[in-house]
C-alpha cells in the first residue's frame, strides 16, 4: 500500500513539473513576443527606425481596424485560406495515391523516381508565369501554384515512408497467405502515419507559400494581393500586417495538424 502511494505520488510530482515546463515555456513565448513588440513601437516613436518603412504595432493595428471597416480584411483573409486548404487536400490525396501507385509497382518507381526529385528541385516561382499562360488568371492558377509548391515532395516522403516500413512484418503477411494489399493496408499506411503527419506539416507551409505566389500573379484578393498593391501605392503598413497576419495563419494551421496529430496518436493507442 506504502509503494502505492510512493508511485502516485512519484506520477503527480512527474505531471506537476511536466505541467511547470510547458507553462514557463508559453511564458517564456509571450514575453518574448511582447518584447519584441515594445521594442519596435519605441524604436519607432524615437525615430531609430523610420515608421514608413518599418511600420509598428500601432500602425498595423490601426491598418487592421481601416481594413475590416472596410469589410476587405475578413474576404482577402478568407480568400487564402480556403486556397490554401483546398491546395493542402489535393496535395495530400495525389501524394497518397501517387506514392501507393508506386509502392505497388517497383518498375514504376524506378522509371519515374529521377523525374520526381528533378520536378522537386524546380523552383516553383518560375512555373507561375506558365500556368497563368495556361489557365488563365484566377482560383485554378493560384491553387495549381500552391499544389506545385509541395507536390513532389510530398510524393518522394510518403513513398520513402512506404519503404521504410519492417520488411519482416510484410515477409508475415506474405507467408500467411496475405496479398500486396493486405500488406499496405495492414502494415505498410499504419506504419507510415507518422512520417505522413510530419510531412504534412511541413506541406501546409508549403501550400501557404505556393498560394501567396500564384496571388501574386494572377488574384485580384486574398493577402499575397494586398502586398503586391501595398507595395505598388506604397501603403507599407497594408504589407506589414499582411506579411503578420499570414504568420500568423501558420502558425494556426500548424497548430490545427499538431492537435489532429495528437487525436490521431490517442486512436492509435487505443
Amino acid at each position: 500500500m506504502k509503494a502505492d502511494s510512493q508511485t502516485l505520488s512519484n506520477q503527480e510530482k512527474f505531471i506537476q513539473k511536466h505541467h511547470r515546463h510547458h507553462r514557463q515555456i508559453f511564458s517564456a513565448r509571450i514575453i518574448l513576443l511582447l518584447a519584441f513588440l515594445a521594442l519596435w513601437e519605441i524604436s519607432s516613436g524615437l525615430g531609430l527606425i523610420d515608421s514608413f518603412f518599418f511600420s509598428s504595432p500601432s500602425r498595423v493595428i490601426m491598418c487592421i481596424v481601416k481594413l475590416w471597416t472596410e469589410n476587405m480584411l475578413s474576404l482577402h483573409i478568407g480568400v487564402t485560406l480556403v486556397e490554401t486548404l483546398v491546395s493542402f487536400l489535393l496535395v495530400f490525396l495525389i501524394s497518397l495515391l501517387f506514392s501507393t501507385l508506386l509502392w505497388y509497382s517497383d518498375k514504376l518507381s524506378e522509371i519515374l523516381e529521377p523525374y520526381l526529385v528533378l520536378l522537386n528541385s524546380l523552383p516553383k516561382s518560375a512555373l507561375a508565369p506558365l500556368f497563368i499562360v495556361w489557365l488563365g488568371t484566377g482560383f485554378t492558377t493560384i491553387v495549381v501554384a500552391g499544389i506545385s509548391v509541395a507536390l513532389f515532395g510530398s510524393i518522394i516522403s510518403f513513398y520513402t515512408g512506404f519503404q521504410q516500413c519492417d520488411p519482416e512484418k510484410i515477409t508475415l503477411i506474405y507467408t500467411l497467405g496475405g496479398t500486396k494489399k493486405d500488406a499496405f493496408r495492414k502494415v505498410i499506411f499504419p506504419s507510415s502515419i507518422p512520417i505522413m503527419i510530419s510531412t504534412t506539416k511541413v506541406n501546409i507551409g508549403l501550400s501557404l507559400v505556393g498560394v501567396i505566389i500564384g496571388e501574386f500573379l494572377a488574384a485580384r484578393r486574398g493577402l499575397g494581393y494586398l502586398i503586391i498593391y501595398g507595395s505598388q501605392v506604397f501603403q507599407l503598413d497594408m504589407v506589414i500586417t499582411s506579411i503578420l497576419l499570414l504568420c500568423i495563419i501558420s502558425m494556426g494551421f500548424y497548430k490545427g495538424i499538431q492537435i489532429a496529430e495528437q487525436q490521431i496518436h490517442k486512436q492509435l493507442k487505443a
